[in-house]
């Protein structure tokens, strides 16, 4: 599996295409973190990442099995659900055997929707034959802490009961995952149901996830600004999830800065992150801290790609690539068992 991983990762040459994409492409003048207000980042996101707004070109990247909008009542509210099944797992949905990832989009608990995240998906859900349960929760500001845990909990025990067992999919084999903050609400649910005492998720996906904040870190700093995802941007993130009275060390708000003898006996986790993100060195301690732990983890480095890659397939080869890797690191982990 995955040798000792290091605290800090690197970065080598920015991939050609990212590199045209960000500097003339589509997403050229789209920030994460930026200087607009949080609703403008709202609606430019969409405009541009939307899967409405997408070339038919792009749209045929990803092909999916069938698409099913359904939801679920929580306390906080009834929260959308769109479902992706792969024909590439129709066998095991038949058996009852499908796996399934319960999907926490990233956006700085503030920005982003399914719409942004839905060619990915597809693609990731081809790849590893997993069905895939993409979560529209609540977002902050509106919402803060632990509003959105909440949610994705509920959804995980949907998909491990009725909810997954009407769709073909075994409850062993129902994953969790999310990009940036979604990565950092699926480190953090890993450890709260685990200190519940709950049925947990048999997989963590991380994808470049914020396990805690970044400010001190050589990825942050070498990462600062121009790569889509503003460094700076993160304060006002921090601040629209957490309520007052509630520390930023708190351990299902920040779980990088937990001790590793805290992180013990947590599902596998599959973390990948990229050279030129300012997160980049977050999610690499965290995938050290739990190995040190004694946890099983994947970790998989893209030196040459930035943060927001999961999205940006329908422009670059190599962000594509990259998606369908993790899809398929997902499908060998869950289907392993």
């Amino acid at each position: 599996m995955t040798s000792d991983i290091p605290t800090v990762g690197e970065r080598t040459t920015l991939a050609p295409s990212v590199e045209r994409l960000l500097s003339h492409g589509p997403t050229a003048d789209l920030h994460l973190g930026g200087v607009e207000a949080y609703a403008e980042e709202r609606r430019h996101h969409t405009e541009i990442l939307g899967w409405h707004n997408l070339s038919e070109e792009a749209k045929a990247q990803a092909p999916i099995g069938q698409v099913e909008f359904t939801a679920v009542r929580t306390k906080h509210g009834t929260i959308p659900v769109r479902v992706f099944y792969p024909k590439s797992g129709e066998a095991y949905k038949a058996d009852g055997a499908a796996g399934a990832l319960v999907y926490m989009h990233g956006g700085g608990y503030t920005v982003g929707c399914v719409d942004d995240f839905e060619h990915g998906l597809r693609v990731l859900s081809e790849a590893s034959g997993c069905q895939v349960y993409a979560v529209e929760y609540h977002r902050a500001p509106e919402y803060r802490y632990p509003t959105q845990l909440d949610e994705f909990s509920a959804i995980v025990d949907w998909v491990q009961g009725a909810g997954g067992n009407k769709r073909g999919v075994h409850p062993d084999r129902v994953a969790g995952g999310g990009d940036s903050a979604g990565g950092n609400m699926t480190a953090a649910l890993a450890l709260r149901r685990r200190d519940e005492g709950k049925k947990n998720i048999a997989a963590q996906l991380l994808v470049y996830p914020e396990a805690r904040l970044p400010f001190d870190t050589k990825g942050c700093q070498e990462n600062n600004t121009g790569l889509y995802l503003e460094a700076n941007g993160v304060f006002s993130f921090a601040d629209h999830y957490l309520p007052r009275g509630v520390p930023p060390a708190t351990r299902y708000v920040s779980p990088g800065m937990q001790d590793i003898d805290t992180l013990k006996g947590v599902p596998q986790a599959l973390v990948f992150t990229a050279g030129f993100d300012p997160l980049r060195d977050v999610g690499v301690e965290y995938a050290h801290k739990l190995q040190k732990a004694g946890n099983t983890v994947r970790w998989i480095h893209h030196a040459d790609l930035t943060h927001g890659f999961l999205q940006f397939g329908p422009w670059s080869q190599e962000c594509l690539d990259a998606t369908k890797e993790m899809g398929k690191a997902l499908g060998e982990a869950l289907y392993s068992t």
